[in-house]
């Protein structure tokens, strides 16, 4: 069984009938892949590390981009690369909730 230290889901859902989603707002489009990149370049993503992947709607359309991280099941809303670096250096390598960014 393949274990991870952290496990982040980022919404990547479209809705089609124009309502407002994560994917459409600008900050949404490339978080998976930004995070990705920050964990890989401290070599911490992959197996025994943190596992970053898509995920379909969480139901908070109207406050996202959302991105939830688990085992602790904090659930955070960004509007910017710096925002998820932050996310990604304070809470999934350092292990901090970043209260700032928690969605309430």
């Amino acid at each position: 069984m393949t274990y991870y230290r952290r496990h982040v889901f980022v919404c990547e859902n479209r809705r089609e009938n124009g309502e407002a989603c994560c994917a459409m707002r600008e900050a949404g489009g490339g978080a998976l892949k930004f995070l990705r990149s920050i964990l890989k370049e401290k070599n911490l993503h992959g197996s025994g590390q943190v596992r970053v992947n898509r995920a379909g709607c969480f139901n908070r359309c109207q406050r996202g981009p959302v991105l939830v991280v688990y085992p602790e099941a904090v659930w955070y809303r960004y509007d910017s690369e710096d925002d998820l670096r932050q996310i990604a250096e304070e809470h999934l390598i350092n292990g901090n909730v970043v209260t700032k960014l928690v969605l309430e």
